[in-house]
């Protein structure tokens, strides 16, 4: 079995370390985050670092990398205070990762990548039409992690929508029967397949 330690990891090529690294945790979410500026400016960007932060009330977070760049997603949330996070599913991947280009700001990922807008419930800001998952989250405080100046952005759900076919009896969703897709790594896309569902473990 390979051995990786301190002092291979930094004679490591950086992009081969990138890659090694962004895939070494395992599987992760894939989701489109929408959003608008002030004067209804849209932007749409993919996010493979979305996590659970709490559910009584629900919480999500996802990690934003330094803002040493222009980063308009992190700027339209700060600017609006609302966004969205939207599922990806194996029939618009392509267009997905798309959106992780570096557009100007004044260009919308949703009509460069060919995605529909989708408004609900008076929600200032855009879900994607295309995703059978969508979230609408608002702003609620940001954590600078020191070791590397990322950031974690936490946000509250306020509205979700989905089919109730996909919701079971326990309350969980059934990511497989939604057709949700995973990341490994910044450029990799993967179907799940489920395994088995374990009830509450106990001792």
């Amino acid at each position: 079995m390979l051995h990786i330690n301190s002092d291979s990891i930094e004679k490591m090529e950086s992009r081969f370390r990138a890659n090694l690294f962004n895939t070494i945790s395992g599987f992760k979410s894939a989701n489109l985050i929408g959003t608008t500026d002030g004067k209804g400016n849209t932007n749409l960007a993919i996010f493979n670092s979305v996590a659970h932060i709490g559910a009584n009330p629900p919480y999500l977070g996802f990690i934003l990398r330094p803002t040493t760049v222009e980063r308009h997603t992190f700027e339209n949330i700060k600017e609006t205070g609302f966004y969205t996070f939207n599922h990806v599913h194996e029939s618009f991947i392509q267009k997905a990762h798309q959106t992780s280009a570096k557009y100007k700001r004044q260009v919308s990922e949703f009509e460069a990548c060919g995605f529909k807008e989708e408004y609900l419930h008076d929600f200032t800001a855009p879900y994607v039409k295309e995703s059978k998952i969508k979230i609408g989250l608002k702003f609620e405080e940001e954590h600078l992690i020191n070791a590397n100046n990322t950031l974690l952005v936490v946000g509250k759900v306020l509205n979700a929508y989905l089919d109730e076919k996909f919701i079971s009896a326990d309350g969980s969703i059934d990511l497989t029967e939604a057709g949700t897709v995973a990341i490994s790594g910044l450029y990799e896309y993967l179907k799940p397949v489920k395994l088995n569902k374990f009830g509450y473990a106990k001792p």
